[in-house]
């Protein structure tokens, strides 16, 4: 039984990344506002019922592959070395992250310039950060070596570099890596205000 749920599993899972492409490919095609839930469920070879099955909405759709990679980062930082601060945890998590992916794709700056045109995206991306802010807060907390910082605070400060990197990124159209730039706003927000 144990190899059937396996395989289930991975079935939604590639179901779920086809209708995220789908919706991806057509975006970029159409623009949001022109795409609909039905050409997306025939673009992936799905029916509305199982679009619905697997997303809320178009915008839940698009998101998915940030979604996924937000949820490794927390996890991530979970499997962090003990001896490592909570900062340190966060940037090696990420930078964990960027190695294993080889760093954010022509699809994360879509889907982040996407993001910025649109406003129905930006709440949804908005309510996913949250969500997030308090899952890498908790994976903060359960440190052991939090020093003087709130978890949120420090949770709130990362993803705030996080959030600059990217808009630098999209703002100087690919210039520099996300990864340096990343690096860039996270070194200067752990020096001190003075």
């Amino acid at each position: 039984m144990d190899s059937t749920a396996g395989l289930r599993e991975r079935k939604k899972t590639e179901t779920r990344q086809a209708v995220h492409e789908a919706t991806l490919r057509l975006t970029v095609e159409h623009g949001l506002d022109h795409v609909t839930v039905e050409a997306i469920a025939d673009a992936a070879n799905i029916s509305r019922r199982t679009f619905s099955n697997y997303f809320d909405s178009k915008e839940d759709a698009l998101l998915y592959g940030d979604e996924q990679r937000l949820r490794g980062l927390v996890q991530r930082v979970r499997d962090q070395p003990a001896d490592r601060s909570a900062w340190q945890a966060l940037c090696d998590a990420l930078e964990s992250l960027y190695e294993e992916t080889g760093g954010p794709d022509r699809e994360w700056h879509l889907r982040a310039r996407l993001a910025m045109r649109h406003p129905s995206l930006l709440a949804k991306q908005l309510a996913s950060r949250i969500r997030l802010e308090n899952e890498l807060s908790q994976a903060v907390a359960e440190r052991e070596r939090q020093g003087d910082n709130s978890p949120e605070m420090l949770t709130a400060a990362f993803l705030t570099a996080l959030r600059l990197a990217t808009q630098w990124w999209c703002a100087e159209h690919e210039t520099r890596t996300l990864r340096e730039l990343t690096r860039q706003a996270l070194d200067q927000i752990a020096q001190p205000f003075g």
